[in-house]
């Protein structure tokens, strides 16, 4: 395995979310803090910045061309290009705000929110169908974060931060019928994947390579973990930067794990703090799906 490499030099209060677009062939990011969609295409070097009117806690493409947002307020909808801006859930709570989403097997949408002063069991995650439904899954979560799936979809895993624990639910007992979802023996299904130990940091953001193991950036951490999928501690990366937020797979065969970072909190920021870190030749990702809506 190769060395971490810089992939952006970049100051981000709070980075957060990538995602590999497999049609454009670029990573998107968003800077949660800096109200800030970010773009990088490895091949040409390209990047884009697009701000937002609120908060952005993920970014994700659209089977159609443009982004779906999880934003302060609720869940929006871009265009291609970025442009022609519209709601498709608008949900404002006052002190709350979106976080971490991630895109199912079956193109819904999962999104996290979180209280801004972390207040225990303010926050959600929702499933959101194409057309707007939106279905509570999980409620008295505290920081909802990373969310993905097993290879065969059968499975899903999930953090809540401030449990330290990653979340392994069967996917296949949410039960989808005629335009309404039963989440009550998912709900059930939920148990424990692995525990990061105190000192060690807090789980954040999450991916799933090919293999089946989950890939965790480490809060506070300096570093990702891999976990295999019975929740054997497998791998440690270590990193030079202190709050590592989320990592995901991209490049054209899936092979460079890319790392977002953030420096929000920190005194004296080292000077890679906040910047899109990659480490080449990590393992092999998986194709992620894009919203439907």
């Amino acid at each position: 395995m190769q060395s971490i490499d810089i992939a952006v030099r970049a100051h981000a209060q709070l980075g957060e979310g990538p995602t590999w677009d497999t049609a454009a062939g670029r990573l998107i990011w968003v800077d949660i803090l800096g109200s800030r969609v970010h773009t990088y295409e490895p091949d040409s070097g390209r990047r884009t910045v697009m701000a937002t009117e609120q908060h952005v806690g993920a970014a994700k493409p659209r089977a159609d061309g443009g982004l779906v947002v999880n934003l302060r307020d609720g869940i929006g909808l871009y265009g291609p290009g970025g442009g022609d801006f519209r709601w498709l859930l608008r949900d404002p709570v006052p002190g709350r705000r979106g976080n971490d989403a991630a895109v199912a097997p079956d193109g819904t949408l999962w999104a996290g929110t979180m209280p801004y002063d972390e207040t225990p069991g303010g926050g959600s995650l929702s499933r959101i169908a194409p057309d707007g439904t939106v279905t509570e899954i999980l409620g008295d979560v505290t920081v909802s974060n990373g969310t993905g799936w097993s290879p065969d979809g059968t499975l899903m895993y999930y953090v809540d931060t401030t449990t330290r624990r990653i979340d392994v639910f069967d996917a296949t007992t949410l039960d989808v019928a005629n335009g309404t979802v039963d989440a009550s023996q998912f709900r059930a299904s939920r148990r424990e994947l692995a525990t990061v130990e105190e000192g060690c940091g807090f789980p954040d953001g999450l991916t799933v390579d090919a293999d089946g193991c989950v890939w965790v950036a480490l809060w506070d951490g300096a570093a990702l973990r891999r976990y295999t999928p019975s929740g054997a501690l497998d791998r440690v990366v270590d990193l030079p930067v202190r709050r590592p937020t989320a990592c995901a797979f991209g490049g054209t065969d899936l092979r460079d794990l890319y790392i977002t970072s953030a420096r929000t909190g920190l005194d004296a920021p080292r000077p890679y703090e906040g910047s899109l870190l990659v480490l080449p030749g990590a393992g092999r990702g998986l194709a992620q799906p894009a919203f439907e809506g």
